[in-house]
């Protein structure tokens, strides 16, 4: 059993190189379509003092800063201005948010039934709720900020090929089906001929349909933080890496960079797969690991094949899973594979190096269109363009948010384990509230399911467990065995 992190004194937070990004990053297709947003790249003097130090201009860091400033809007005055710095050791989305596949995809089955039986019924769904809820206040802050960011609402539609993994899907359906969910009313599932017939994948034995969205969470992010920045709300600084956190002497932190020492009252860690970096304590609760993603496009002057209705969860075995989006233009966003990179572990295993490829990651999404969907045979879809993209994948497969155990006055928001689009922009605003409010709330008292919350026990229980059980395929059995009476 680790020693209690109450026993001993907190590690310095002070950054090391294998947390820091690579500066030679690939680069996704979505900043690639973005070129004048890309172009945008936020710098100004360091300021002496802020409010607020947000670590990462990504998804988590801009969501938590754009809350803050509603909050204080809504407020009415009641809560004083707040100054507001961002720091990010490259710009603005240039982490997994500018390279995911696009999915704004809640979870309502999949890993739901887990998580009841790990915790109960009530925690387990109101994830769920929570992911739904998530969707609905992503589509509202778009229109209202109107940001161009090709959102679409259609059906994901969740495929499995393996007769025993279709008939665990049936029966977890089932299961939340009993447990009369509202949710799952906007759930069909179809077995057998049908199966194969309505998602149009080959050798689909189950599939699974119900209402998500997609987008180029680049757009919405970067556009978000241009929109608070040109308001002169936020300053933002590119290529501006916080290496070490130090205690000021009157309370609150020196927060140094290489641009120069920033006095905060309030730190928020919002770097995902990196967070380590500067919470060693961290370090075997969230681990970044890389994953491959790519776009898929029939050759201008062949024959366009069928499009397909919307997005897609393709299980073709067990732990053999894709996601694919099919955008407006009729080109394909797909990527994953994580079993096809086991053999690979240190090209993706506690790797932060996005510029490099993954060996026989492009060689098995080559012709997987052709592969996979009915119709598609005779395509001659290709790869146009194939990048990597750090993910933050936390041991017990929750996100860990809220006042980081030992240290008041800094919070974290990650460990998304690449399912961050339909949690992260709900948890900024439960976060924003603990910012403002009293350090010894919960993530359940500002509307963030409770199995968020870090706390130092599921700091501890990681820390358990050997280097080779708490990998990222091995953490679901380590952390089962570990909560199995929960």
């Amino acid at each position: 059993m680790a020693d209690s992190l109450e026993d001993q004194s907190l590690p310095q937070q002070r950054v090391t190189s294998e947390y820091l990004p690579v500066q030679n990053s690939s680069q996704s297709i979505w900043q690639q379509e973005a070129a004048e947003l890309a172009a945008w790249n936020p710098t100004s003097p360091i300021p002496q003092e802020a409010d607020v130090v947000i670590i990462g201009a990504g998804y988590a860091g801009v969501a938590t800063a754009y809350h803050l400033l509603k909050k204080i809007d809504e407020s009415g005055g009641a809560q004083k201005r707040l100054s507001i710095s961002i720091f990010d050791a490259r710009g603005p989305c240039s982490g997994a948010t500018g390279r995911n596949g696009g999915h704004l995809r809640p979870d309502l089955y999949g890993r739901i039934p887990t998580h009841m039986a790990r915790s109960g019924v009530a925690a387990g769904s109101e994830i769920a709720a929570f992911e739904i809820a998530n969707l609905r206040a992503i589509e509202k802050v778009i229109e209202e900020e109107n940001i161009d960011c090709d959102l679409k609402l259609a059906r994901v539609t969740d495929v499995w090929c393996n007769p025993e993994a279709a008939q665990r899907a049936k029966a977890n359906y089932d299961v939340m089906v009993n447990l009369n969910l509202d949710y799952m009313k906007d759930v069909c599932f179809n077995m057998g001929e049908e199966a194969e017939e309505i998602s149009g994948v080959k050798g689909a034995r189950a599939c699974a349909s119900y209402t998500a969205g997609q987008l180029s969470a680049y757009k919405f992010i970067v556009s978000l933080l241009k929109s608070m920045v040109d308001a002169g709300r936020v300053d933002a600084h590119s290529h501006t890496p916080v290496t070490e956190i130090l205690p000021a002497k009157e309370g609150g932190f020196l927060v140094k960079t290489p641009s120069g020492t920033v006095f905060a009252r309030q730190v928020v860690h919002a770097s995902n797969g990196y967070v380590a970096g500067l919470l060693p304590e961290y370090s075997r609760n969230i681990i970044p690991c890389k994953g491959v993603c790519c776009h898929i496009d029939v050759p201008q002057g062949a024959q366009r094949p069928p499009s397909l209705p919307g997005s897609y969860i393709n299980r073709a075995s067990d732990h053999m899973l894709s996601y694919l989006i099919s955008r407006d233009n009729g080109s394909i966003v797909v990527g994953g594979k994580a079993s096809m990179l086991t053999s690979r572990r240190e090209q993706w295993y506690h790797n932060v190096d996005d510029g490099a490829d993954i060996d026989g990651a492009k060689g098995f999404y080559s012709d997987y269109m052709q592969k996979t969907y009915r119709g598609w045979e005779e395509s001659q879809a290709e790869i146009t363009k194939i990048w990597t993209g750090v993910m933050g994948y936390s041991f017990d497969t929750n996100p860990h948010v809220g006042v980081v155990p030992g240290r008041p006055g800094q919070f974290i928001l990650a460990g998304f384990n690449g399912h961050g689009m339909p949690v992260i922009f709900l948890a900024a605003q439960g976060l924003a509230a603990l910012i403002l409010s009293d350090e010894t709330l919960t993530c359940h008292d500002v509307g963030v399911p409770r199995l968020f919350q870090t706390s130092r026990a599921r700091i501890e229980v990681a820390q358990q467990y050997a280097e080779e059980d708490g990998d990222i395929l091995g953490t679901g059995r380590a952390f089962s065995q570990a909560t199995h009476s929960c």
